[in-house]
C-alpha cells in the first residue's frame, strides 16, 4: 500500500501540460505514492452544468492531498452561454472550482512562497524571498454577496448612517459583497505565519491591511496581530498599508520577510511578489487546512498557449515541492529546489518566457536529471 495517496486534477489548459510536468519530476524522485486523477474544469461546466462535481469532492475526501494544474473561469453571462442547449436558462451559475474547494475543505492558510533564483533574466532582483502568507476562506472572497439587493438586506444597510448616501438607488441598480472577518479567521492565519517565522528563523512579519479606511475588518486583524505578537518576542511585527506596501516591495523588496493580510489584499500582495522573483511562471501555492491541502500554480488555463507545450512549468514544479515539504517528505523537497535552482542557474534549457525555446516538459526532464 502507497504510502501518499495523492488527488490530482490537471483542470484546463495548460494546468494539463504542467501537470504532465510534475509528474515526470514525482516519477523521478520515486514518491511512494498512489496519484487518482479526478475531473475538474470548464468542460465539465459545459457539460454537466458543475466545474467541481460531486464526484470530485468525494475523491478527495479519500486522498491526502491534491495536486490541482489551472482552471478557465468566464464571466456570469458568458459562461451560462457556453453551457450546452439542455442546460441553459436552468438558473445555473458558475462558482470558481478552486474557491469552493478552499470553502468546503476550509482551507484556511494560502501560503505563497516567491524567491528569487540566481540566474533568473525575469527577476526583479536576485535574492528576494518573500512568503505570503494569505486568509482563504473569510474576507472578500467569502461568496456573501447580492444583486438585485434583497429587502431584508437594504433595510440592514439602511439601518447604518453612511448609507443615507445610497437612499435613491433602487435594489436593483445596487450590488453588495461582503468583506467579513472573524476573530477566530484571523487567529488561524496569524498562528500559520508566526509559527513559519519561527521555524523558519524568520526575522519580521508584516501585517497588510488598511485599518486606517477599513476600520472594522482590517482593525480586528491588526489588533489580534499586536496580540499575537507577544508571545514571539523573537519576531519583529510591522503595519503596513496595502496600498504603500505595494511602493514599499518595489522600493525595498530585501526589508521584508514574511507578509500576511487578508483574502483580497493577499492575492493583490502576492501577485506583485510574484512579479518580482519572474512572474507568475514561478508562482507556487499552498492552499492548507488542519488535515488537508491543495497545491496549486496561480496562473491560469491561459488558452491561448493550451496544446503548445511551451508554457513555464516551474511554478508548478515549486508548487510540487510545497506538496512533498507538507507530507513530510522534507529530503525529497529539498533536492527538488536545489535541481530547479540549478537549471535555472545554469541557463541552458529555458521555456519562451525566459529567452529559450524549449518547451514545458523539456524543463521538467533537465529538472529531473538533476535529481
Amino acid at each position: 500500500m502507497a504510502k501518499h495517496k495523492i488527488a490530482v486534477l490537471p483542470g484546463d489548459g495548460v494546468g494539463v501540460e504542467v501537470t504532465e510536468a510534475a509528474m515526470i519530476v514525482l516519477k523521478k524522485l520515486g514518491l511512494d505514492a498512489e496519484y487518482i486523477y479526478g475531473d475538474i474544469g470548464w468542460e465539465f461546466w459545459r457539460s454537466e452544468g458543475d466545474p467541481l462535481p460531486q464526484r470530485t469532492i468525494d475523491l478527495l475526501t479519500k486522498t491526502d492531498a491534491c495536486l490541482f494544474g489551472a482552471i478557465t473561469s468566464k464571466p456570469k453571462q458568458e459562461a451560462e452561454q457556453e453551457l450546452k442547449p439542455e442546460l441553459q436558462g436552468k438558473e445555473l451559475v458558475y462558482r470558481s472550482p478552486i474557491v469552493r474547494l478552499r470553502q468546503h475543505f476550509n482551507l484556511h492558510t494560502n501560503l505563497r512562497p516567491c524567491k528569487g533564483y540566481k540566474g533568473n533574466p525575469l527577476v526583479y532582483k536576485e535574492g528576494i524571498d518573500l512568503v505570503v502568507f494569505r486568509e482563504n476562506t473569510e474576507g472578500l472572497y467569502g461568496g456573501v454577496e447580492w444583486h438585485p439587493v434583497p429587502d431584508n438586506i437594504r433595510s440592514a444597510i439602511n439601518s447604518h448612517p453612511a448609507a443615507k448616501k445610497f437612499a435613491d438607488c433602487s435594489n436593483e441598480d445596487m450590488a453588495i459583497s461582503t468583506r467579513i472577518f472573524t476573530r477566530k479567521g484571523c487567529q488561524r492565519i496569524l498562528h500559520s505565519a508566526f509559527e513559519f517565522a519561527k521555524k523558519h528563523g524568520r526575522k519580521s512579519i508584516t501585517v497588510v491591511e488598511k485599518p486606517n479606511v477599513v476600520r472594522e475588518t482590517s482593525g480586528l486583524m491588526v489588533r489580534e496581530a499586536r496580540k499575537m505578537a507577544k508571545d514571539y518576542p523573537e519576531i519583529q511585527l510591522w503595519e503596513a498599508n496595502i496600498d504603500a506596501m505595494c511602493m514599499w516591495l518595489l522600493k525595498n523588496p530585501f526589508d521584508y520577510d514574511v507578509l500576511i493580510s487578508s483574502n483580497m489584499f493577499g492575492d493583490i500582495i502576492s501577485d506583485l511578489a510574484a512579479q518580482l522573483v519572474g512572474g507568475l511562471g514561478f508562482a507556487a501555492s499552498a492552499n492548507i487546512g488542519d488535515d488537508f491541502a491543495v497545491f496549486e500554480p496561480t496562473h491560469g488555463s491561459a488558452p491561448k498557449y493550451a496544446g503548445q507545450y511551451k508554457v513555464n512549468p516551474m511554478a508548478m514544479l515549486l508548487t510540487t515541492k510545497l506538496m512533498l515539504d507538507w507530507l513530510g517528505e522534507k529530503d525529497m523537497a529539498s533536492s527538488l529546489d536545489a535541481a530547479i535552482a540549478s537549471v535555472i542557474a545554469e541557463a541552458k534549457v529555458r521555456t519562451y518566457d525566459m529567452g529559450g525555446s524549449n518547451t514545458t516538459l523539456e524543463v521538467a526532464e533537465a529538472v529531473a536529471n538533476k535529481l
